[in-house]
């Protein structure tokens, strides 16, 4: 068996991160901006490929809550990508049986993007056939940060007796399953500060590949990494 051919089932949920929408622009003498734009045909063509080689659900990290750092001009044309994804893609989606979600701090989002996401979520909400999922504005530290504030109000304080179990459901990916797969191209080894607590026995892949090129052979290798991995989730190999 080849080291890029499979030997096991696909995750059914992949994660990632989408780094290189900047370093790929520069390699090309064009502005960030452009990068990002190329960056949304990645997500188009992710969403698809994921659909198409097993995935179920699959974590786009769109915007952290550290993004907020970046000039104003970039932040103000990341928005402005997320209306125009919206927009432009929002009926086809639906259309092909496709849940979005929006993971994130609502907290200090403009009413305009609030109402984007709104309707979004409304719109798709009945969807099964497919799960994806939008971190924006979000950071992991955070999220927990939130959820335990959440936890606290729902039990007068005393959360002696909360579970894990019971934990996972004031976060924003109640619901979800666990990643399986953290993909993180440009070349980074880094997790960002995204999905902490969910990613904790989820496999990791780096790939040199920069966002905008990440097509349809790179999300193969990936996933053929992640199915010749050994996942014993703290346990010992038997046999």
């Amino acid at each position: 068996m080849s080291e890029t051919e499979p030997s096991g089932p696909a995750p059914q949920h992949v994660a990632i991160i989408m780094d290189g929408n900047g370093r790929w622009a520069a390699s090309r003498g064009r502005p960030r901006a452009f990068g990002h734009r190329k960056g949304v045909e990645a997500v188009r063509e992710a969403v698809r490929n994921a659909g198409e080689l097993g995935v179920r659900h699959l974590t786009l990290f769109s915007f952290s809550t550290e993004n907020w750092n970046r000039p104003a001009a970039e932040v103000e044309a990341l928005f402005e990508l997320l209306r125009r994804f919206v927009a432009a893609d929002l009926d086809r989606l639906h259309d092909e049986g496709v849940r979005v979600r929006i993971l994130g701090r609502r907290e200090g989002l403009s009413e305009e993007l609030l109402n984007l996401i709104a309707s979004v979520e409304s719109r798709t909400a009945e969807n099964e056939k497919f799960c994806l999922n939008i971190a924006f504005n979000y950071g992991g530290r955070d999220e927990i940060v939130r959820a335990a504030r959440r936890a606290a109000l729902d039990h007068d304080g005393d959360l002696s007796k909360l579970s894990e179990a019971d934990f996972t459901q004031y976060l924003d990916t109640a619901g979800l399953p666990d990643p399986d797969l953290v993909i993180r191209t440009s070349g980074e080894h880094r997790i960002s500060n995204f999905l902490l607590w969910q990613a904790a026995y989820a496999e990791f892949v780096f790939l040199d590949t920069l966002w905008p090129d990440f097509d349809k052979a790179a999300f193969e290798r990936a996933i053929a990494e992640y199915a010749n991995r050994d996942r014993r989730y703290g346990g010992v190999r038997h046999g």
